[in-house]
C-alpha cells in the first residue's frame, strides 16, 4: 500500500508541476469569462443602489437611518453568504454550489425590483448580497486552483476585473432610462431587476465546469483530478502525444467513503491553528476591510459625494460624471492590475496602491474650498479610483486565494471577503453620516486614515506569491 500510495504522490506532483508550468489556454480563458460574469453582477447591483437611492429620496423621503441601511445591507449579508459558501465549497466541492449563488443573487435583485416599501427593499437586498458574498471565494479559488503559477495573478485579476464592466454598465443604463419618459418609479424598478439577468445566464455555464484538479486530488479522487488536469493540459500547445500525463488508465481512484466525515467547524480551526495560516489570514483579512471601508464608502456614496461638489447639477448630469470617472480612470486601474500582477508581484501593488489612495484622500480632505474646485476634486478622485483598482482592490481579492491549503482555501477566502464586506458596510453606513457631520473633510480624511494602516498591515503581514505555486504558498505537500 506504501508504495502505491508513494506512486500515486509522485505522479501527483508531476501533473501539478506541468498545470503550473501551462501557459494560458483557452480553457483558462472560458473559466475566467464565465467566474467573472458573477462580478459584472456584484458591482452592478451593489453600485447601481446609489443611483436608486437618488431617486428614492424624492420618492419615498427615507430618513438617514432608513438610507444608510439601503445602501449598506447587502453588504453585510456579503459577508454571511461569503463565509458560509466559502466554507461548504471545501466541504463539498467548488463544482457542487458553483452556480447556486448566481441563483440567490438574481432572485435577490428581482424581488428587490419589487418591494412596495423600504422595509421590503432592505430584506431584499439582504437576500441579493448572500450571494455577491457566495460568488467571491468560489470564483476566485477555482480560476487560482486552475491557473498556471506565472499567470495566475492575471487570471484571477481578470476575474475580478469584470467588475468594471458592471461599475461601466451601471451608471451608463441608469443615464439611458432617465433621459426616457419613463416615471422615476420605474426606473428605480427596471434598474434592480436587470441585476437578474446576467447570474440566470451564466448559470449552466458554470455548471459544466470540472472540479478543480486540486480539490479532487486533495480528495482522493484520482481519476476525477486526472480528467480535469487532461482538459486543461490538453487544450493549450506545451503538451502533446501519449505521454501528455504520467497517469495510467486502470488505476481505480479512491473512494469517497475512505475518508473522515468533516464538519462545518472544522475548516475554521484548521486555519485558526497553523500559526502561519493564521498570520495570513489575519492579514489578508484586515487589508480586505480596510480597503473595503475606503472603497465602497465612496463609491456607494459617490452620488453624495458628487452633489457635494456640484449641488445644482442634475442626477442625469451626477450620474454622467460618475460613468467617466468609472470609465476613464477605475477601468484602467483593473486591467492595469491585471497586466503587472504576475510582473511586479502583489505585495508591491497592495503598498504602493494603498499609499497613493491614502494621499489622494488627505488631499481632497485637506485642500482648501474642494467643494467649490470641481476640476481639483475629480482629478484626485480619479487618481484615487485608478490606485484603488490597480492596488488594493485587486490584491485583497487574489491573496486569500493563494495563501491557504486547498482543503481549507474556499473557507479563507470567505473569510477574508466577509471582513472586507463588513469593512464596506461600515463604510457604507458611517459615510452618509460623516458628510452630514462635516461634509468631505470628515468622510474622506477617515478614507484616508485607514488606506495608511493598509500599507503598515500588508508590509508587515502578507508575503510576496509571485511565480510560486500554490502548494509552495501554504507550505502543503502533496
Amino acid at each position: 500500500m506504501a508504495s502505491i500510495s508513494e506512486s500515486r504522490s509522485s505522479r501527483a506532483a508531476s501533473v501539478l508541476e506541468r498545470l503550473d508550468a501551462q501557459h494560458v489556454t483557452s480553457l483558462h480563458w472560458k473559466i475566467m469569462l464565465i467566474s467573472g460574469m458573477g462580478f459584472f453582477t456584484d458591482a452592478y447591483d451593489l453600485f447601481i443602489i446609489g443611483v436608486v437611492m437618488s431617486i428614492l429620496k424624492d420618492e419615498w423621503h427615507p430618513g438617514k437611518l432608513e438610507t444608510s441601511l439601503i445602501t449598506s445591507t447587502a453588504l453585510l449579508s456579503a459577508a454571511i453568504g461569503a463565509l458560509l459558501f466559502g466554507r461548504v465549497a471545501d466541504m463539498l466541492g467548488r463544482k457542487r454550489i458553483y452556480g447556486i449563488e448566481c441563483l440567490v443573487l438574481s432572485a435577490g435583485a428581482l424581488a428587490s425590483a419589487l418591494s412596495p416599501s423600504i422595509t421590503w427593499l432592505i430584506v431584499l437586498r439582504f437576500i441579493l448580497g448572500i450571494g455577491i458574498g457566495g460568488d467571491y471565494p468560489v470564483s476566485a479559488t477555482i480560476m487560482s486552483e486552475y491557473a498556471g503559477k506565472k499567470s495566475r495573478g492575471m487570471l484571477v485579476s481578470l476575474v475580478f476585473a469584470m467588475q468594471a464592466a458592471g461599475l461601466i454598465v451601471g451608471p451608463l443604463v441608469a443615464a439611458a432610462l432617465l433621459v426616457t419618459h419613463l416615471s422615476h418609479d420605474t426606473v428605480w424598478r427596471v434598474l434592480l431587476a436587470i441585476g437578474a439577468v446576467p447570474p440566470l445566464i451564466v448559470f449552466w455555464w458554470r455548471r459544466s465546469i470540472h472540479e478543480t484538479p486540486r480539490y479532487s486530488l486533495s480528495r482522493g479522487n484520482h481519476a476525477d483530478f486526472h480528467s480535469a488536469a487532461r482538459s486543461i493540459l490538453s487544450s493549450g500547445k506545451q503538451w502533446k502525444g501519449e505521454d501528455l500525463l504520467p497517469w495510467p488508465d486502470d488505476d481505480p481512484p479512491v473512494a469517497n467513503g475512505d475518508e473522515e466525515e468533516e464538519s462545518f467547524w472544522d475548516g475554521f480551526k484548521v486555519l485558526a491553528r497553523n500559526p502561519l495560516w493564521l498570520k495570513y489570514l489575519t492579514g489578508a483579512s484586515l487589508a480586505w476591510f480596510l480597503m473595503d471601508f475606503a472603497y465602497y464608502g465612496n463609491t456607494v456614496s459617490s452620488p453624495a459625494i458628487l452633489n457635494a461638489v456640484s449641488p445644482h447639477a442634475s442626477l442625469l448630469r451626477q450620474t454622467l460624471t460618475q460613468l467617466m470617472i468609472f470609465a476613464f480612470a477605475a477601468a484602467p486601474g483593473y486591467f492595469v492590475a491585471a497586466w503587472s500582477m504576475d510582473r511586479i508581484g502583489r505585495k508591491l501593488i497592495q503598498c504602493l496602491g494603498f499609499a497613493v489612495m491614502a494621499a489622494a484622500f488627505a488631499g481632497i480632505s485637506l485642500v482648501p474650498g474642494i467643494d467649490s474646485r470641481l476640476k481639483v476634486f475629480l482629478a484626485l478622485y480619479a487618481v484615487s479610483y485608478f490606485f484603488t483598482e490597480f492596488g488594493p482592490n485587486a490584491t485583497t481579492f487574489i491573496y486569500p486565494a493563494e495563501l491557504f491549503p486547498v482543503r481549507g482555501r474556499t473557507t479563507g477566502h470567505g473569510i477574508a471577503a466577509a471582513a472586507g464586506k463588513m469593512g464596506a458596510f461600515v463604510g457604507v453606513f458611517l459615510f452618509p453620516f460623516l458628510m452630514n457631520w462635516n461634509g468631505l473633510t470628515a468622510a474622506e480624511l477617515a478614507a484616508a486614515i485607514v488606506s495608511v494602516a493598509g500599507v503598515f498591515l500588508t508590509l508587515l503581514m502578507l508575503p510576496e506569491t509571485k511565480h510560486k505555486s500554490l502548494e509552495e504558498v501554504a507550505g502543503e505537500k502533496i
